[in-house]
């Protein structure tokens, strides 16, 4: 049966579920009462959803690092260190690439490992494998709402796991956690299975219980045009509502130019209130995150941090609700606690400096209307592929080119799409493959770019686009010739 916007039913819900919680002996130990319970004992300042929603009313920005490691007590003392002294408003629980595969076989030989190491020998907590009681600990130990971020094409067993063990907030979606990670998973197979995720989440919200989530944003993290990134988050975001999702949060990834970045903030924002109301969702909740520069970092720490500095002037400015925080050793490896908390710290002294500061020039204007016309024709055309229904207008878009993510592995996804820098630094389409854009939308961006290669005096290339990749790695935002 082809797939459908449509909520999954309690029977099928129920035995799709039994077969779930099979995948790994930890899944008898889910109980939704006892869960319930657990929940509805957990004090406010622990539940993700509570803090987003203060932040958003204070017009605050929130400040959560990434991190993960293989072990329960040094996992925990990894997250009071960065919640102690990076001063971190929210906290994550970065999942291992085992368990992002279903490896679970695997992951439980890391965790054996790294017992035998006295270190972690994975990158990231195995949640399915220490189980509930197992991210219970977590949870307990901490004063700080934890949020689980992973990228796994069929995280069911995981999210079921996650939400017994105390988590109250859960990144990814079929799409975002597909495209941009898997080369051969199946797109309509992964909706599908998200489905569940969210349909899970609807139970808990059902029993009073509200568990955050969030769409990742940043997508491959390589000059994603925000029309491109916001088609995607509203339309997981009207995947998510249908089975009874309620709070979530929709994400960005820094580009590079300060006023796209605050407008795609600001659009984002909007267009998702937008669309969830004109379907009938206007009761969910919606806050954003901007994820600070996804692509290379200087290896130079000094000037890692000035690349930090202005992510975090662009979530200030923008008022995201949130924001991910980078590491002054991104170009090394898997950073220490020390660095996270630096980071972190200087992340949280911008936003405070400039919190109540905005930006309103005409330029901002004209990138917020940009964004929101290229939006609106990828979406509206998603529908419209779809017969009405988003679900089906999604698998058939990406059959089309109609979306398409620049520098995605995934088989199913087209690949024409190029993006390329303008004279000032933002995202323009060097190629737009089928994107549906009108033909004025199609003209600006051949104008932006024709102007670079004026200015720049070299003719338009592909040269370009491989230019800008690097750029900012080497110091640079626009790729210029030597």
């Amino acid at each position: 049966m082809e797939i459908e916007n449509k909520k999954i039913s309690d029977d099928d819900f129920r035995r799709i579920r039994g077969e779930v919680l099979q995948q790994w002996p930890t899944g008898k130990d889910v109980d939704w009462e006892e869960s319930f319970a657990y929940h509805q004992k957990l004090p406010e300042h622990k539940i993700f959803s509570k803090k987003l929603i203060k932040a958003k009313e204070a017009g605050t920005t929130l400040i959560q690092p990434r991190a993960g490691v293989a072990l329960i007590p040094e996992h925990i003392k990894l997250l009071t260190y960065l919640q102690d002294k990076g001063e971190a408003d929210l906290l994550p629980t970065t999942i291992d690439s085992y368990t992002r595969q279903n490896r679970f076989q695997k992951a439980e030989e890391g965790i054996q490992e790294s017992i035998k190491q006295n270190k972690s020998m994975l990158n990231g907590f195995p949640a399915v494998n220490h189980g509930v009681s197992g991210c219970r600990q977590i949870i307990d130990a901490l004063d700080t709402p934890v949020q689980v971020r992973h990228g796994t094409p069929d995280a069911r067993l995981l999210t079921e796991i996650a939400y017994a063990g105390g988590f109250t907030s859960y990144e990814g979606g079929g799409i975002s956690y597909n495209i941009p990670y898997a080369k051969n998973a199946d797109l309509e197979k992964t909706i599908r299975d998200w489905q569940y995720v969210d349909r899970l989440t609807g139970i808990y919200e059902e029993a009073g219980i509200s568990v955050n989530r969030e769409p990742f944003g940043p997508l491959t993290g390589t000059l994603v045009p925000p029309c491109i990134s916001h088609a995607v988050a509203v339309i997981e975001s009207l995947l998510a509502a249908e089975q009874g999702v309620r709070n979530i949060t929709v994400g960005y990834g820094q580009c590079g130019n300060l006023l796209q970045d605050v407008a795609a903030l600001q659009t984002l924002q909007t267009l998702t209130d937008e669309y969830l109301r004109v379907r009938g969702h206007g009761d969910v909740t919606v806050t954003t995150v901007l994820h600070q520069w996804m692509g290379g970092f200087p290896q130079d720490e000094a000037k890692a941090f000035a690349v930090i500095s202005w992510g975090s002037t662009v979530a200030a400015l923008a008022h995201a609700t949130k924001v991910i925080v980078k590491t002054p050793h991104e170009a090394i490896g898997v950073p220490t606690m020390e660095a996270n908390a630096q980071g972190l710290r200087c992340t949280k002294q911008i936003i405070t400096m400039l919190g109540e500061q905005t930006v309103d020039t005409n330029s901002l204007m004209d990138e917020k209307v940009i964004i929101s016309s290229e939006t609106r024709c990828i979406v509206d055309k998603v529908f419209e592929l779809g017969g009405g229904d988003i679900a089906k207008g999604a698998v058939r878009a990406f059959q089309a080119g109609i979306l398409d993510i620049p520098f995605a592995p995934s088989r199913y996804n087209a690949g024409k799409v190029l993006p390329a820098r303008d004279n000032e630094g933002a995202i323009r389409l060097f190629d737009p493959g089928a994107l549906p854009l009108t033909s004025e939308l199609l003209e600006f961006h051949r104008n932006k770019i024709a102007a670079r290669a004026k200015f720049e005096k070299r003719d338009i290339s592909f040269q370009m686009v491989i230019d800008d990749v690097y750029a900012i790695s080497k110091g640079r935002l626009v790729g210029r010739p030597n």
